[in-house]
């Protein structure tokens, strides 16, 4: 039986904004997805720091894409989710999914 590396929050953020940024997701719009969604700032150095992880882990994987003028001829690194990243994904949904089901501080909009 394999060792479960459990994914810390940042992580599954990260994740789940390469998930929403597209294929080939970048460090910036993988940031902006992260606050767009969650309301969580979070700096670019966080992100590179968690995508060096995941892709580490084989959840992620990366490719230069093209050169840009705007980069100063620099080409910019693209990440997309692996099978094994939506399988880790799908596994922290199901998880946290089970741990909220029946709370009941957690029904309704009560203070």
């Amino acid at each position: 039986m394999r060792k479960r590396e459990y994914l810390g929050s940042l992580e599954l953020l990260v994740l789940l904004a390469v998930m929403r940024a597209g294929r080939n997701a970048s460090g910036i719009p993988i940031a902006r997805e992260i606050q767009a969604s969650s309301g969580r700032d979070v700096a670019l150095g966080s992100v590179y720091t968690a995508l060096s992880r995941l892709e580490g882990k084989g959840l992620v994987v990366s490719e230069l894409g093209e050169p840009t003028a705007e980069r100063g001829g620099r080409a910019k690194a693209l990440f997309r989710l692996t099978a094994k990243g939506l399988r880790e994904v799908r596994e922290a949904q199901s998880m946290l999914t089970r741990l909220w089901s029946g709370l009941p501080e957690l029904k309704g909009s009560g203070t």
